[in-house]
This record gives C-alpha cells, structure tokens and sequence, in this order.
C-alpha cells in the first residue's frame, strides 16, 4: 500500500511561482517513474510531468521551460517547481505513480492563477 500527500497548492497570480511537494509512504518509491497529473475543471486529467530516478524528467509541451520537477529519495519526496504561472495552469494538481501494477493517486492540490 502506498499513501500519497501531496501539499503546497494556493492561489498565485500570473507571473507567480508556487511549489508542490507529494510524500509517499507505504514503500520506498525510488525505483519508479513518479508523475504529477492535473485536471481544470470541465476537461480531463492530463500528466504534467514525469520523474526517472536517474534523473530524466519529461514535461507536457505547455509546462516546458517554466516547471521544474524533482524527487529526493531519502525523503520518498517529489516536488514540482512552478515558475511564471499563467491562469491556464489553474487546476488541481495530483501525485501518481504505478508500483507493481496498481496506480496510486494523492487527494490533489488546488493551484489557481489569478489574470
């Protein structure tokens, strides 16, 4: 069983910056590909970024270049990094990773971005 919590959602204006961080529990997760998923309101979840523990990092075209994703083993810890916030980034933003065929989720975190 792996619990995830993600944390560090609020309010922000355009042009600002907020960072989440999503700690795992249940199992050292070191060995996964851990994601950060969103979903607006009225369309679906879409994954935002993805985190190798070699350090390879993917990003949805429209997050390039201003998000930042990162994970600190020892902490069982992924964070992302969110810079020059437009308000199309408003959402709520989930933690996932698929470990040994299930997917686990966090509860999500509301970020909104103000025009």
């Amino acid at each position: 069983q792996v619990v995830l919590v993600e944390s560090g959602g609020g309010m922000a204006q355009a042009g600002g910056s907020l960072r989440l961080s999503c700690v795992a529990s249940g199992r050292a997760l070191g060995g996964y590909v851990m994601d950060w998923f969103r979903q607006a309101p009225g369309k679906e979840r879409e994954l935002v970024a993805q985190a190798w523990n070699s350090g390879t990092t993917y990003y949805t075209n429209s997050v390039k270049g201003r998000f930042t994703m990162s994970r600190d083993s020892a902490k069982n810890t992924v964070y992302l990094q969110m810079n020059s916030l437009k308000p199309e980034d408003t959402a709520v933003y989930y933690c996932h990773v698929s470990a040994l065929g299930t997917d686990y989720w966090g509860q999500g975190t509301q970020v909104t971005v103000s025009s």
